[in-house]
Parts: structure tokens; sequence; C-alpha cells
């Protein structure tokens, strides 16, 4: 059968009766057919993270019978993620998401291997998982993890469908450093070269993420595994994929390789931390300025005293969801305008000597806002930042309030 893109992965045998039923609507695709199920059914696929992307990603691969699945995810299911997480649900709350969505996986189909693996990829496990699959597809949330996974694939020459959130947009590419003959390699540090410095891009945590969204992605992104693996259509390696759900659009820009950057022969140390940065209590924040850290049990023992202030640096939907009391609310865009005005709540509690804790989500924002009032004239001494931010809040102090 003739493919529109080299198939990278052989036939498997003649399909079973149990199969011919199941994929019919396959089967009788044109340019799909047999073969090309056989060949899904022969691949073997890598799902990093089974989350909001891992969610549609491992349900669509699963139910269109690519026949060995593995997934790597070490968190444990949330409620706050279930908004967009939909492979999960109530009954899996607390439950490893690997493993959970494992449990999903076996209900919807009884044809496919799914390998759970509740870890965490590193430079010690992360090439033995590329080298073990034909394709890549990368649905994790964090900088660290990306890079990381994009390094292993440039490395060990695999496909890797790549695909990030940020509210009501997304973007998709196919990233493979050995192409067949006729195609361009590229690899996301062509197109993003290092990640962005820890704290500078929030976390769907801290910025919120659009839940139907993730449905659009994921499903897009098992497309060009599907792609990869059958040759039916060409995926979208050499362009990167633009999505605005505000605007119901798309569109796409081509990619190409960085002729003067040296191809990844070895994994570096993981850099780009986790979107959500957390710093130990007692050290000197982000990028080793003055700013101090303080746990939150100190933080609940001076908290309504005389003389310590609690400010939020949140966004407003953050602050609806849960909030730490007695605090000021100045948003971290805002923070300079309260700054310069003398007649601020917050000005006038440095005015006045008081110390000023910093809190937000997890700990980035707050270390970011210290320092900036620390550059404009603050007392560094007493001026810090909540370590944990909200999150080690509601963990240690106060179980009650929400998580988000």
């Amino acid at each position: 059968m003739a493919t529109a893109f080299p198939p990278l992965v052989e036939p498997g045998p003649e399909l079973t009766l149990p199969e011919r039923e199941r994929y019919a609507r396959h089967l009788i695709l044109r340019d799909f057919g047999p073969e090309a199920q056989r060949r899904v059914r022969a691949a073997r696929v890598l799902v990093v993270g089974a989350g909001g992307l891992g969610s549609p990603l491992l349900s669509y691969l699963a139910a269109a019978g690519v026949g060995h699945l593995t997934v790597v995810d070490d968190d444990v299911v949330e409620v706050s993620n279930l908004h967009r997480q939909v492979i999960h649900g109530s009954s899996t709350l607390g439950m490893p998401k690997a493993e959970s969505a494992a449990r999903r996986l076996a209900d919807l189909t009884d044809l496919v291997e799914v390998d759970a693996k509740v870890e965490r990829l590193d430079p010690s496990n992360v090439r033995e998982y590329v080298a073990a699959c034909d394709v890549v597809v990368d649905g994790s949330d964090n900088f660290a993890t990306r890079y990381l996974v994009a390094d292993a694939c440039e490395i060990e020459g695999t496909p890797l469908v790549w695909g990030t959130l940020d509210r009501y947009r997304a973007q998709v590419a196919v990233f493979w450093s050995a192409p067949p003959a006729g195609y361009e390699p590229v690899s996301l540090r062509d197109v993003y070269p290092q990640p962005p410095a820890p704290g500078t891009v929030p976390s769907c945590g801290e910025a919120g993420i659009l839940g139907a969204l993730t449905g659009q992605v994921g499903s897009l992104m098992a497309m060009q595994a599907l792609w990869l693996i059958t040759g039916v259509a060409e995926p979208v390696l050499g362009r990167l994929v633009l999505i605005d759900s505000l605007s119901t659009s798309q569109r796409s820009l081509r990619v190409t390789a960085d002729p003067d950057r040296k191809r990844a022969t070895a994994l570096a140390p993981a850099v780009g931390g986790e979107s959500c940065e957390v710093s130990l209590a007692g050290t000197p924040a982000g990028d080793g300025s003055a700013v101090t850290e303080i746990g939150v049990a100190e933080v609940s023992r001076r908290l309504g005293s005389p003389g310590t202030v609690l400010l939020d640096v949140r966004e407003a939907g953050e602050r609806a969801v849960a909030a730490i009391e007695p605090s000021i609310w100045v948003p971290l865009g805002e923070l300079g305008a309260a700054l310069d005005d003398p007649t601020s709540p917050l000005s006038r509690a440095l005015g006045a000597g008081e110390h000023v804790v910093v809190y937000c989500k997890a700990g980035a924002r707050s270390a970011n806002a210290a320092k900036q009032m620390i550059d404009r004239g603050a007392d560094a001494e007493r001026v810090e930042s909540m370590a944990g931010g909200i999150d080690a809040w509601s963990d240690e102090i106060d179980p009650t309030l929400p998580r988000y």
C-alpha cells in the first residue's frame, strides 16, 4: 500500500477476528486499512505523563490498538486534576496517575499491553525507556522533563511528539533527529534552545488551563503518533502548530535545525526545574539573591501578631479558590504600582517597619516579589518569602484549604 510518509513500524501478523471487529472503522478507511492497523498493533509507544495531555493521548492510542504502551508518571490523582485529566475519576483520588490510567485502559480494551511506571524520568533511566520504543509522546508538565526527554530522543534518534499548553493556547510539533531520507532533522533545542529561568513561566496551577483544550491537543498528538507509525499521513515534522482556543484558530510555522547548534550526545543535568519551584526554607531563593525564605510553621506562629504582615502576590482567580488570612493582596504584576503609591497598604506596612512575608502558590513568585521589594529599597531583614507557598500551608497547617 502506498503511504504519504515512510512508515516507522513494520506490519505485524494478520489481524484476529476480535481485532477485525474492534477496529472495523479503521479497516474500512481508505488509505488506512488492515496493513496500517497491523503497524499500529506492532508499535511500542512511550507516553510521558498521565495528566492533562496524557489522558487523551493514552485513551486514543489504546483505543486505536497500539500494541504496547508504557506510561511514566510519579504523581498522584488530585481533585483539581479532574476538570481536564479525564482518564482519572473520583474513585482513583490519591492513586498514582500511571496506575489509575492503566486501570482505565484495561477497561477500555484487553488487546493492548499497558506498562505503568510510577517513577520520574531522570538521566539515569530516560535513555533506556526511549530506546525501547518506536515513538515517544511527551505530555509532561515541567521544563526539566521536557528537555530531558527531548535530548534523549535526539541522542537515540527516536521521533518525539511534543505538545505544550498555556491557558487558552497550545503548541504541537514532531521532532526527530534521524528522520527518513528527504526530511530534515529538527529537535526541540533548535526551536527553544534553553528552558526559561525557574519562576518566569507560571504553571497551570498558577495561571489556569482550559480543560477542553487538553483534549484537543492530546488528540492531535495521538494522531501524529499514528501518522509516524503508519505513514498514512505526513506528521508535522518541521512545523510548529499554534492553537488559540479563544479565536478558534490554528496555524503552523516552519521550523528548521539550527546549523550552529551542536547535537546532543550526552544528557546534561536536569535544568529548568519544576513548573512550580519550591525552595528549602532558610536558604536564599532563586538566583542567589539576598531574599530569605521562611517556613510555614514559623509564618503560622507569627500570623496575626503585631509587626508581621502577610502579602499575597497571586492572581485574583487563585485567591478566589483559597487564601491565607489576614493578608494584603497585590498581584505580582501590580507590585511596582503598589510600591510607588505611598498610601497603599503595602507601602504603609513597609514604612512602619513591619516584617512582610510574601506568599504565592509554591514559592517562586513570592521570591521574585521579595527580591523586587528589596531591590527598590526595602530592608532585606524585614522581607521574607514563604517557602512552598499556599501548597505547603495546605499540607502542614490547614488541610481544609482547597488545593488547585
